[in-house]
């Protein structure tokens, strides 16, 4: 793949699952997992956003090809690649995705060596909701879902599901309990997300932090980017991680 310069490529391997990751940057941790197709170019843009803020971003390339744009063909292809797979669920509620557990080993491998209070996740669109599956581990201190669209919202408990299973749910509602936060970002008017931000407010409570961005747009900190959710995803991470 084509990356601006710096970034240095390297793999993480559990329970006998390899994905390559690519990592730039100082500071605390942040996991940043891409949305479908892929690690895009504006992927790439944005996590360049978050080194430059101060943090150490780790990207995993779960699918796709690393550096392609995001087109009608890149999106069928990863797609179709989500939907056989065993490491996703697409459609599935009640479930927690099964590469949260790779997710997890992730996260913690990197507050291993970066210390603090924890590092971020940020998931977004399809990975949306892996940063809360992830958020089970306690290496995890900022959990960031943007536009979380898994599973597909088709039907209404679909939509309202947050791709956990009961049980790593009860572990979230508990970290919360205790003074976890979690920021959700989204359009207002976006039907991927379905009624999840509902869901999470009644589970959560006020540890969920809801930006809600006006006007028609999806993928809130990459193709349809808002300064407003950016500025709000380097706040929590800056809150959360910075001793």
């Amino acid at each position: 793949m084509t990356f601006p310069d710096g970034w240095a490529r390297g793999s993480h391997t559990h329970d006998g699952v390899t994905h390559a990751t690519y990592r730039k940057g100082t500071g605390p941790g942040v996991v940043v997992i891409h949305e479908i197709p892929g690690i895009t170019p504006e992927v790439a843009t944005f996590a360049e956003e978050v080194v430059a803020a101060g943090f150490t971003v780790m990207m995993p390339s779960l699918f796709g090809t690393d550096g392609a744009p995001m087109t009608a063909r890149t999106v069928a292809s990863s797609l179709g690649r989500v939907c056989v797979s065993r490491e996703f669920t697409t459609l599935r509620t009640g479930e927690t995705t099964p590469v949260a557990g790779w997710l997890r080993s992730l996260a913690r491998e990197l507050h291993g060596e970066l210390g603090g209070p924890g590092v971020g996740a940020l998931g977004m669109c399809f990975t949306g909701g892996f940063a809360l599956a992830i958020a089970v581990d306690p290496a995890v201190a900022a959990p960031v879902l943007c536009q979380p669209s898994a599973p597909f919202a088709v039907g209404r408990r679909r939509a309202a599901d947050v791709n956990l299973s009961p049980g790593d749910l009860d572990v979230v509602k508990g970290r919360c309990a205790a003074g976890q936060q979690v920021l959700g970002i989204r359009y207002r008017s976006d039907p991927a997300v379905g009624t999840r931000f509902d869901t999470l407010t009644r589970e959560l409570g006020d540890a969920f932090i809801r930006v809600e961005l006006e006007g028609k747009g999806h993928s809130t900190v990459t193709a349809h980017r808002r300064q407003e959710a950016v500025d709000a995803v380097l706040t929590f991470l800056s809150t959360h991680l910075v001793a």
